[in-house]
C-alpha cells in the first residue's frame, strides 16, 4: 500500500505544522487548507493521524525550549510527593494544575471523536472558526487588563484556560493556542504571562493525541518515512516559531494574528465557493 502523503508533502505539512502550531492562527486549519491544495483527503484516517503525529515535533520544540522551567516545575512536584512543607510552592501546585487542566479535553476528545473526525473536519467549519475565534481574541486582547504575571496564575486560571481548548478540539480552525491565549487575556494574565501558560497547558494534550492516532497513521497507509520527515521538520521550526513569538508578544499586540485570521478565513470561503478547494 501507497503512502498517503509523500516525503515532499510531509515536509511542506511538517513546516505548517511548525510555524502555526503555537502561533494563535491554527495549525489544524492551516494544515487543513493545506492538505486541500495539495489533493490530499482531509478526512482519510491515516492524515488525520499524520497531523497528530507531526504535532510531536513541535511539542518536543516545547520541552526542549522550556526545558529548565519544566525540570524545576517536576523537581518540585516529585518534592512535594514526599514533603508535605514543600507542596505550597507555586510550582508544585502548577504541576497538579496542568494534570487537571488536561482532563476536560480529554474526556471530550475520546466521546466526541466521530464529530470531531467527521462533520466537524469540515474546511468550512475551520473557515467559520477562524473569523469567529478573531473576533475572541480581539475582544480578549482589547479589553483584557493585562496585570497579571505568570507567577499569579491560580487553580482557576488553569481549569479555564485548559478547558479552551475544547473550542479548538470541536471547531479547527478556531486555534488551541488562540482559544487559550485570548482565555488568559481575559482572566487579566499580560500577554507574555498567557502565552507561557498556553505552552505549558497545551504540552500533555498534544503529546497525548499524538501518541494515541499513531496506530491510525501508521496502520492505514502513512508509511514512517513520511512521519519521520514531518515530525523533524515540525521541531526545527516550531523552536523557531516559539522563540519569535515570546519576543513578539512582549511588545505588540495580538491584532496582527486578528487580521491574518480575518483574511485566511474569507479566502477560504472564497476558495470553497468557487470550488477550488472541496470540503
Amino acid at each position: 500500500m501507497s503512502s498517503a502523503i509523500s516525503i515532499g508533502q510531509a515536509v511542506v505539512l511538517g513546516t505548517v505544522e511548525g510555524v502555526t502550531e503555537f502561533l494563535p492562527v491554527s495549525s489544524t486549519g492551516h494544515l487543513k487548507i493545506a492538505e486541500g491544495l495539495m489533493g490530499i483527503p482531509v478526512d482519510d484516517a491515516s492524515v488525520v493521524g499524520f497531523s497528530a503525529v507531526i504535532q510531536v515535533g513541535a511539542i518536543a520544540a516545547v520541552l526542549v525550549y522550556f526545558f529548565h522551567d519544566i525540570v524545576r516545575i517536576l523537581t518540585a512536584w516529585v518534592r512535594g510527593l514526599r514533603d508535605p512543607e514543600e507542596r505550597y510552592h507555586h510550582d508544585y501546585q502548577f504541576a497538579w494544575w496542568v494534570i487537571f487542566a488536561t482532563i476536560p479535553i480529554v474526556v471530550v476528545g475520546l466521546a466526541a471523536k466521530p464529530l470531531i473526525h467527521g462533520p466537524l473536519a469540515s474546511l468550512w467549519v475551520v473557515a467559520g472558526s477562524l473569523i469567529a475565534g478573531s473576533g475572541v481574541m480581539w475582544a480578549a486582547d482589547r479589553f483584557g487588563r493585562h496585570k497579571r504575571g505568570e507567577d499569579d496564575t491560580s487553580f482557576k486560571d488553569a481549569m479555564l484556560v485548559g478547558g479552551a481548548q475544547i473550542l479548538a478540539l470541536l471547531f479547527p480552525g478556531f486555534s488551541r493556542s488562540g482559544a487559550t491565549m485570548s482565555t488568559a487575556l481575559l482572566l487579566d494574565l499580560d500577554r507574555v504571562a498567557a502565552t507561557r501558560l498556553s505552552f505549558f497547558l497545551g504540552i500533555p494534550a498534544l503529546t497525548g493525541a499524538g501518541i494515541y492516532e499513531l496506530k491510525d497513521a501508521l496502520g492505514s497507509g502513512t508509511g514512517a518515512a513520511p512521519l519521520v520527515t514531518g515530525t523533524v521538520v515540525s521541531f526545527v521550526v516550531a523552536y523557531a516559531s516559539i522563540a519569535w513569538l515570546l519576543k513578539f508578544v512582549a511588545k505588540h499586540t495580538f491584532n496582527a494574528f486578528v487580521i491574518y485570521r480575518i483574511g485566511v478565513g474569507l479566502l477560504l470561503f472564497a476558495l470553497l465557493g468557487a470550488g477550488v478547494l472541496e470540503s
